[in-house]
C-alpha cells in the first residue's frame, strides 16, 4: 500500500515515467509491457525497496529521484541513502535525507565545527539541523540545545509583544518548535525546556556569551547584520556545534543594508572546520507546486523585471 500511494498515484506515476503498465493484484503487484519498460519499472521499485517496505511514505520526490539515479548510473550511492535513517518521528515515520544535498549537509555538520547552509524555502535546511541537535544531544555529544533567530518580522510589524521573554521569541521560533515536537514529543520538549537543556534566545541575547558544549542553531540568518553574525559566529565555545540556516532570497532587512549571512558566507567559504552548503530549487522537498513557485520566482529575479501597478478600470463606467 505504501508503494501504491493514495488511490495508486505512485503506480500511475511510475508507468508515466517508465512505459510499463502495473496492477495491483490484492497484495501482489504485476508488472506488464514491453520488456525494456517492464525491466525498467523492475529496477525502479526494487531501488524503491527500502523506503515501501517497512510502510514509510513514498511520494513524486522519492521516484524521480531514483529514476534519475538509475540514469545516471549512480544506484548504489541512492540505495545507501534511501537505507539511511536519521531519526524516527514519535509517529514511527523514519526521516531521512530526501537529496542528494540534503545528505551532504548531514555529514557536513558531522564533520564540521560550523555549518552555513543556503537555499531556497521547503529545502529542509532548518528541520535537518534540528535532528542533527537532537541525535547530538541524545547521544550525549553536546549537553545542550540553543535556538536562536533574528527577531525581525517578514515585511509587517507586529508591535510589542506581551509575556516574559520566551512568549515573546516563541513566534519566532515556530518552525524550530515544530520539529521537535515531531521528534520529542511535545510534553519531552517542554520538559527540557524547563530544565534549560534546550534553550531558546533572541539573537541579541547573545553577546558576551561563551557557547560551550552546545548544539546551536541560528535561524532566518539572512536577517542578521554583518555585525549580528560576527558576534554569534564568535561565540562558538569548546566542543560546540553551529548551524547557521537561511534563504537569501528572503532578506527582510532595510534596503541597502548587507545580509551577515551573505557576508559570512563569502568570507568564511574554505575556512578549515567551517563547511558552506548551497541548496538549490532542486532540492525543495515540500509541496510540488513550492518548487515550481521558487522557480517562477527565480526566473523573474533573473529577468530583472517587476510587477507594475496597474490602474483598473472602473466597474461602472462614467459616460
Amino acid at each position: 500500500m505504501a508503494l501504491a500511494g493514495d488511490a495508486e498515484g505512485n503506480l500511475r506515476l511510475i508507468e508515466s515515467l517508465t512505459g510499463a503498465r502495473l496492477a495491483l493484484r490484492g497484495m501482489e503487484l504485476q508488472i506488464g509491457g514491453a520488456e525494456g519498460p517492464a525491466h525498467r519499472a523492475f529496477r525502479l521499485i526494487g531501488l524503491l525497496r527500502p523506503l515501501w517496505e517497512p510502510g514509510d511514505p513514498l511520494g513524486a520526490i522519492e521516484i524521480q529521484q531514483a529514476l534519475s539515479a538509475m540514469d545516471t548510473g549512480r544506484t548504489e550511492e541512492q540505495q545507501l541513502r534511501f537505507s539511511e535513517v536519521l531519526a524516527i518521528q514519535l509517529n514511527g515515520r523514519r526521516l531521512r535525507p530526501r537529496s542528494s544535498r540534503q545528505h551532504a549537509f548531514v555529514e557536513a555538520i558531522e564533520q564540521h565545527a560550523l555549518t552555513i547552509a543556503i537555499g531556497p524555502a521547503g529545502t529542509g535546511k532548518t528541520f535537518l539541523a534540528t535532528i542533527q541537535a537532537v541525535r547530538h544531544l541524545q547521544d550525549r555529544k553536546v549537553e545542550r540545545i540553543i535556538l536562536t533567530r533574528p527577531a525581525v518580522e517578514a515585511g509587517e510589524r507586529l508591535g510589542f509583544l506581551p509575556g516574559d521573554l520566551q512568549q515573546k521569541v516563541d513566534p519566532y521560533l515556530r518552525p524550530l518548535y515544530d520539529a521537535l515536537h515531531l521528534l520529542l514529543g511535545q510534553e519531552r520538549t517542554s520538559q527540557l525546556m524547563d530544565k534549560n537543556i534546550i534553550e531558546v534566545a533572541p539573537l541579541a541575547y547573545m553577546r558576551g556569551r561563551t557557547l560551550a558544549d552546545a548544539f546551536v542553531i541560528v535561524d532566518e540568518a539572512q536577517n542578521t547584520s554583518c555585525a549580528q553574525m560576527r558576534m554569534v559566529l564568535t561565540r562558538l565555545g569548546e566542543n560546540a556545534r553551529m548551524v547557521v540556516t537561511g534563504d537569501t532570497t528572503q532578506i527582510d532587512l532595510p534596503p541597502g543594508q548587507i545580509s551577515g549571512l551573505v557576508e559570512a558566507a563569502e568570507v568564511l567559504d574554505g575556512v578549515e572546520g567551517v563547511a558552506v552548503c548551497r541548496f538549490s530549487d532542486a532540492d525543495v522537498v515540500r509541496h510540488p507546486l513550492v518548487q515550481r513557485m521558487v522557480q517562477a520566482y527565480e526566473r523573474r529575479d533573473r529577468s530583472g523585471s517587476r510587477p507594475t501597478t496597474r490602474r483598473q478600470p472602473p466597474l461602472i463606467r462614467e459616460r
